[in-house]
């Protein structure tokens, strides 16, 4: 259909391969998508309780930061030259503020464990999860596969990405099963601890990473992680 193919062309041009352009178009898409959830997540967290869907909020706020700064960074890095450790640097704030973030809601959910979880409720919970589940797929689509082996920020934000979509994904089959049983509302914070534990392996990993980097003074061979 020509149509189709027309916007094939668009959505090429927009995020077409000259690298540097292209990370900044592909990041301030993302960032859009980013900022246009956060507020979403967290008036449905607070109304339906779920401490998952706050977590999720939580997250896009340090993620949209993240973005917003490599956005400025790649800005550096076309004026300085590829001896910029910019990227690199907000690499590692990315890292830490996951690490932060994740701290944050592991502490609050097993709070929740201990003490008897909450009422959440579980209709709210899954659609605006499965909203957020599609956006951030849509996101990791427009990053594309190979920005993993781009740089250090490239690699952290669509580790970002990815594990939003796992997140929204697990968060919105939590709210079925509430939903469904009216009930099993402990399987929230048990869910936002396991998620908790995920993001922050990979955020520790790719905190070891920049340190690699930061410690060897040039960017490292990402091509065979």
């Amino acid at each position: 259909m020509p149509g189709c193919g027309y916007a094939m062309m668009f959505f090429r041009r927009f995020t077409g391969r000259d690298e540097y352009v292209s990370q900044r178009r592909r990041l301030t898409l993302l960032l859009s998508l980013n900022i246009a959830m956060i507020a979403g997540l967290v008036i449905v967290g607070l109304q339906a309780r779920s401490l998952g869907v706050l977590a999720a909020g939580g997250d896009y706020v340090a993620d949209s930061a993240a973005i917003g700064l490599g956005i400025i960074a790649s800005v550096i890095r076309d004026r300085v030259g590829e001896q910029s450790r910019a990227t690199t640097i907000v690499a590692a704030i990315n890292a830490s503020a996951l690490l932060i973030v994740t701290g944050v809601v592991i502490a609050e959910a097993i709070r929740r464990l201990a003490a008897g979880s909450p009422t959440v409720h579980g209709l709210p919970v899954l659609v605006v999860s499965v909203i957020a589940t599609v956006v951030m797929v849509a996101g990791a689509l427009i990053l594309g596969a190979d920005a993993g082996s781009e740089d250090l920020h490239m690699r952290s934000v669509l580790l970002d990405t990815v594990a939003d979509a796992l997140t929204s994904a697990a968060v919105a089959a939590t709210g079925a099963a509430i939903y469904l049983t009216h009930g099993t509302f402990w399987l929230d914070p048990a869910v936002a601890i396991i998620i908790g534990l995920i993001i922050g392996y990979g955020a520790a990993r790719l905190l070891r990473d920049v340190v690699m980097a930061l410690r060897n003074r040039a960017p490292l061979d990402l091509d065979d992680d």
